[in-house]
């Protein structure tokens, strides 16, 4: 008796538990699901797998971003299913974020059969190619057929592959899959496993004899703690972004001072991987115009000022008999440990909480508690970068693009099933106030979110539009007060919120928050943001003394 042929529905099924079946192999643990009816096969594929931990999140633009964030803290590719139309649009942003952050996604889009296109069938747009240059790989297959059987698990392992790429380059990749009614099938069994192991990637390292040399490195998105130690084990002295582990505490307020500039002229610059955010420290590199060295190891090297001179492929060879010149890194840390002497005695002078005074709170917690730091867009990863003391745990920022959406998700993408810190502006909350929807969800967690409350967006006031334009406008439409009550959000949501106005108040929240299970948002009640800039102010000049000897 001839076997009977699969059912359309069956095919789809089987297509589904096939692709997800060679993401396991390939070490898929992570999957984040928003419901949806077209991405049924997929949702019912992934959900059957006890080897999948499974997200359910109801807003796919939240959701995106909790990937992001699951992503940057596993350092593996995490899968995120949603059905069509506007769902796949959602999806956009965090898209963007992984393209420029290089943070490996599997985009998993469902869609409308060919048939229902151009029809005004509900919940249909073209999502052909949705993501454009934003997506390492995109792949649109049709409807399942039996025939084609013999080709997801290499589709499988194409998008996979193309999601982890090399070291460095890493990034978000797009399955667009078409799915007829009926929805729901028995898979069948699945083709063979193919023997097809992935390539391991090894990040070459390279040789450039730089000893006895002023070395200044600047490190930004990409850099891994352990790169970061090489480097300064030969003696650079490396400048890091908020999210470098171990790199030179207090450079901005340092670079500000210009006989401090002159006397910390590098003979060569070393870059890897993406910016700080100071502006100064790029005003500096172009002023010195000295030799610069690109390392791709760590991924894209962000040069919009086109400094980069030369171009190595690879990671810094550590070699100790090569070192650079300890005198330029011993200036480095004599006068940033000043700084950080002075900061240390201020901060017990009265316990008042300012924006940078929360972030060094912060920074300080996440080392001795040994939690992951998530930090937002604006003003926190500039007090974070600029004022904070060096940074010993993991610590995450969106800066591919820099922008402030998603980044509660994205903190709670870095807790789940753990726990994490974030530190973000009361905008930043407001604007991704549904990622509290779901909270830290199936698989809990403790996370605590430092709000820094200061009525509106704070970098405004250290940008042009806040000397130029009146107070009306320039409030209506930079500053953007909003009057809710943020403690009250997160209690509204399900979660604990509280309102901290001293240092020793914000130290506890934060303790009690990590000991406790769930979300904790902890709203830090900081003076004006005209206030703040003059804070700002006042910690440049106190430096400027202490280098000066004055």
């Amino acid at each position: 008796m001839s076997q009977s042929v699969p059912s359309p529905s069956a095919v789809q099924a089987t297509f589904a538990a096939t692709l997800f079946d060679e993401w396991i192999r390939h070490g898929l643990v992570d999957v984040v699901v928003c419901p949806g009816s077209r991405s049924t096969p997929l949702v019912l594929a992934c959900a059957g797998r006890s080897e999948l931990t499974i997200h359910v999140r109801i807003d796919e633009r939240s959701a995106g971003f909790f990937a992001l964030g699951r992503a940057l803290a596993t350092k593996r590719p995490v899968a995120i299913v949603v059905t069509s139309g506007t769902a796949a649009a959602e999806l956009h942003a965090c898209v963007a974020e992984a393209d420029q952050a290089y943070v490996p996604l599997l985009v998993l889009t469902a869609d409308r059969p060919p048939e229902l296109h151009g029809v005004g069938a509900p919940q249909t747009i073209d999502q052909h190619e949705l993501y454009a240059g934003m997506v390492r790989r995109s792949e649109e297959p049709g409807v399942p057929v039996l025939a084609a059987a013999p080709t997801w698990r290499t589709l499988a392992t194409r998008l996979w592959r193309s999601a982890v790429n090399a070291p460095g380059r890493s990034g978000p990749v797009h399955l667009n899959a078409a799915f007829a009614e009926p929805l729901i099938g028995e898979p069948f069994a699945l083709p063979a496993h193919l023997d097809d192991p992935l390539d391991e990637w090894i990040t070459p390292r390279a040789e450039i004899d730089l000893r006895s040399r002023r070395v200044l490195c600047v490190v930004g998105r990409g850099v891994a703690a352990s790169v970061i130690e090489d480097c300064v084990a030969m003696n650079w002295v490396v400048l890091g972004d908020a999210t470098a582990q171990g790199s030179l505490a207090f450079f901005d307020p340092l670079l500000r001072i210009d006989s401090f500039a002159v006397a910390a002229r590098p003979d060569v610059v070393v870059r890897l991987g993406g910016l700080p955010a100071s502006k100064v420290l790029q005003e500096r590199l172009r002023s010195w115009n000295t030799r610069t060295i690109g390392f791709d190891g760590a991924g894209f090297i962000a040069d919009p000022d086109r400094l980069v001179s030369e171009s190595v492929a690879g990671l810094p060879e550590r070699d100790l008999a090569a070192s650079a010149d300890p005198a330029y890194l011993e200036l480095w840390c004599r006068t940033s440990l000043e700084v950080g002497e002075w900061l240390n005695g201020a901060d017990g002078v009265d316990g008042a909480l300012s924006e940078p005074a929360v972030a060094r709170e912060v920074v300080a917690a996440s080392a001795r508690h040994a939690t992951a730091l998530v930090v937002g867009s604006s003003m926190p990863v500039r007090d974070v970068e600029w004022w904070s003391d060096s940074r010993r745990a993991p610590t995450f920022s969106n800066r591919g693009v820099n922008g402030i959406d998603g980044v509660v998700s994205t903190v709670l993408g870095v807790a789940a099933g753990s726990r994490a810190i974030g530190l973000i502006g009361d905008v930043t909350m407001l604007h991704d106030v549904s990622g509290l929807v779901d909270g830290l969800g199936e698989a809990g967690g403790s996370c605590v979110v430092v709000v820094v409350d200061n009525g509106g967006g704070g970098i405004f006031s250290f940008l042009p539009q806040s000397t130029t334009l009146d107070h009306e406008p320039f409030e209506r439409l930079f500053g953007t007060p909003r009057p809710h009550d943020l403690a009250a959000i997160a209690a509204a949501f399900g979660h604990v919120g509280v309102v901290v106005t001293t240092r020793d108040e914000l130290r506890s929240a934060i303790a009690t928050g990590l000991d406790r299970s769930g979300v904790s948002v902890v709203v830090a009640r900081v003076p004006s943001r005209a206030h703040n800039v003059v804070v700002h102010d006042e910690w440049n000049a106190e430096v400027e003394r202490i280098v000066s000897g004055e």
